[in-house]
């Protein structure tokens, strides 16, 4: 296996994502839903508006008897949001109304009250108004029946109010996606503890467990698992327990003596769909599946585990979620603020500050420094600049494409 030619980035995902099916659905309720993802189409239950109303404060007119400036109308009552007039309207009559406030019947327009003088029950008319003027028609925004959101959005303020809106007290969701996050490693301690001279703080756990939250997952922390098959079988029995959907484990994805992940979970029974990606950070990458689990093994160090994530476990929650969307091309166009050279035949991800706009895109410009170690140049990009395969030299102001860092949170 160690002299397979490397799997290129797009197959790999393409194997990832074959065969996935959303999860079972359940319902929530809309107070609930934020971030949750629809497992079936909303359709309104009712008319939006219900009946005509004004969309402004005024006063409702037959638009015939204030066709001109000097006209003269007699106020016979008022419209208020929740309570209507009750009569029609009859020629050379008004009613005050306000926004939101039912359109009597027999009035066709809305004479705004900057338009008149008031004299008692005398409303002279001081401009003007058109049939249909400030009039919000029955049905403008949606009508009983229209389906208006679709299975695989997934729901934020503007989605959940449309909801309410359409008067959906409950919604039918996928069920969020169980992530099991296993860090390994004799050299890891938990943040806060006091590592040892040959120890460091585990990291890259924390920013899968958050980045898999934001995708709309419900992360599990698994803690850390030494370098002995005992502790990495415990830890994938207690994935097992948690009746994980995805198992990613980080670190011991490599060939070293004491890289031995690989080993114990195809001791435990996992099948091996792939291992090793020609991309760069992130290359020596396991995907597999044991039972109806899927398996992500990421590298260890922090910035190939993060870049992993956005590349792969980030399509694969949303396809679980049923987004329709889940394996689209994640890239935008950029400009290269600085020359780059050649590459070579792994695809590369670029950490990459962006440093200002032209011809309305944003420039990139990659840090000197590209160790997959360093977190904190991470932290300092906005942007994983992409090159090609053996992508040419490229010339700084050249087009390029970017992944914004930003889709760790979305």
């Amino acid at each position: 296996m160690a002299g397979a030619p490397l799997l290129p980035v797009e197959e790999a995902l393409r194997r990832v994502l074959d065969g996935v099916v959303p999860l079972d659905a359940e319902s929530v309720a809309v107070t609930a839903a934020s971030g949750r993802t629809l497992a079936a189409d909303v359709r309104a239950r009712r008319t939006q508006p219900p009946w005509a109303n004004s969309a402004m404060d005024g006063y409702a007119v037959r638009a015939a008897d204030a066709a001109s400036a000097g006209a003269v109308l007699t106020l016979v009552g008022e419209s208020t949001a929740g309570k209507a007039f009750s009569g029609t309207l009859q020629p050379g009559e008004t009613t005050r109304i306000f926004t939101g406030a039912p359109i009597p019947d027999g009035a066709d327009a809305i004479l705004i009250q900057e338009n008149t003088r008031a004299d008692g029950a005398r409303i002279t008319v001081t401009e003007a108004v058109r049939p249909g003027q400030f009039v919000r028609r029955a049905g403008l925004d949606f009508a009983e029946g229209q389906v208006l959101l679709k299975a695989g959005t997934r729901l934020g303020p503007t989605e959940i109010a449309l909801a309410a809106a359409m008067n959906h007290a409950t919604l039918s969701v996928v069920r969020r996606p169980r992530i099991a996050i296993l860090a390994t490693g004799n050299e890891l301690v938990l943040p806060g503890e006091n590592p040892g001279p040959d120890q460091i703080v585990a990291s890259n756990n924390f920013a899968i467990a958050a980045a898999a939250e934001a995708y709309g997952a419900e992360a599990h922390l698994l803690g850390i698992a030494t370098d002995d098959f005992s502790s990495l079988e415990a830890a994938i029995r207690r994935a097992r327990d948690l009746k994980a959907d995805v198992l990613v484990t980080i670190g011991g994805a490599s060939v070293g003596d004491h890289d031995l992940v690989q080993s114990a979970l195809a001791n435990d029974g996992m099948e091996l769909g792939f291992w090793r990606i020609a991309m760069r950070p992130g290359k020596p990458l396991i995907f597999g599946s044991l039972g109806g689990m899927r398996i992500l093994g990421l590298p260890g160090n922090p910035v190939s585990s993060i870049v992993c994530t956005i590349v792969f476990i980030r399509p694969l929650i949303r396809a679980l979620l049923g987004d329709p969307a889940a394996g689209s091309d994640p890239t935008e166009p950029a400009l290269l603020g600085a020359d780059m050279r050649e590459n070579d035949l792994r695809q590369d991800y670029v950490r990459s500050r962006i440093t200002g706009r032209q011809r309305g895109l944003p420039v990139v410009e990659p840090h000197a420094a590209q160790d997959s170690s360093m977190l904190s140049v991470l932290a300092a990009s906005q942007a994983l600049t992409l090159r090609l395969p053996f992508a040419p030299p490229a010339k700084a102001g050249e087009s390029c494409r970017i992944i914004p860092l930003s889709l760790l949170s979305r």
